[in-house]
């Protein structure tokens, strides 16, 4: 029996854009605490992180408590924006494509997400992604990256085994989280973290688009020697 073959995808930086809403609810919390915006660049170096990481990372001279109710009015922020009429979040381009080509090669599609399960319902709904990820994993659930949490979750929910997945994502947290979990990783050009930085954290490799993804995995798993690839 061919072993279970799963790609697991980080969103934010790696599925869609959503870099300038973060920013927008970074900034409208930070104001309801009397604090002046963090630097944007630095808002996008910590995408990726769980939520309370994230601002402890970007406050790292606060106390818990600060760094808590700051998440709080984060998630009302974003639930704002979420709302408003011209709310963006566009798939990056060839990401429909390269999901269903996966699965018609016979993957299974996870998520390993620092968004929350509401976000990730919210994403889902709006881009009509419902059926295509059998396991959906955030850190509402587990551990914040790099820890390999997520990633142990979605393989043991879907009986595949570390030498047979592979994580989708945008950052050296990504990778790292790969690592940890004893998985490869592939990185993508377009997110928060820079292709050097990405590499430097373990990636196998990273693509410039999507129409390269999946003979970039088969090609993996053909030197992790872990499965028979369909020709």
């Amino acid at each position: 029996m061919p072993a279970i073959r799963l790609a697991v995808f980080d969103v934010d930086g790696t599925l869609i854009d959503s870099q300038h809403n973060i920013v927008a609810a970074m900034a409208a919390a930070f104001d309801a605490h009397g604090l002046a915006a963090a630097d944007a660049a630095a808002v996008r170096r910590i995408i990726g992180l769980s939520l309370v990481e994230a601002i402890a990372a970007l406050l790292p001279m606060a106390d818990a408590a600060l760094h808590h109710a700051i998440a709080g009015s984060y998630k009302e922020a974003f639930f704002d924006l979420r709302q408003r009429p011209g709310h963006d979040e566009p798939l990056f381009p060839g990401a429909l494509t390269a999901l269903a080509t996966l699965e018609e090669a016979g993957w299974l599609l996870a998520i390993a997400t620092g968004k929350s399960q509401r976000g990730v319902r919210a994403t889902i709904e709006r881009h009509d992604l419902h059926g295509r990820f059998l396991s959906v994993q955030t850190a509402d659930e587990n551990p914040g990256k790099p820890h390999p949490g997520m990633l142990l979750s979605a393989m043991a929910a879907l009986g595949a085994m570390p030498a047979a997945t592979m994580m989708i994502g945008d950052t050296s947290y990504d990778m790292l989280m790969a690592r940890n979990a004893g998985t490869a990783a592939v990185g993508v050009s377009w997110g928060y973290h820079r292709p050097e930085e990405l590499l430097m954290a373990g990636a196998a490799g990273v693509i410039d688009g999507y129409d390269t993804l999946a003979p970039l995995l088969d090609g993996i798993l053909r030197e992790r020697a872990c499965v028979r690839v369909p020709s």
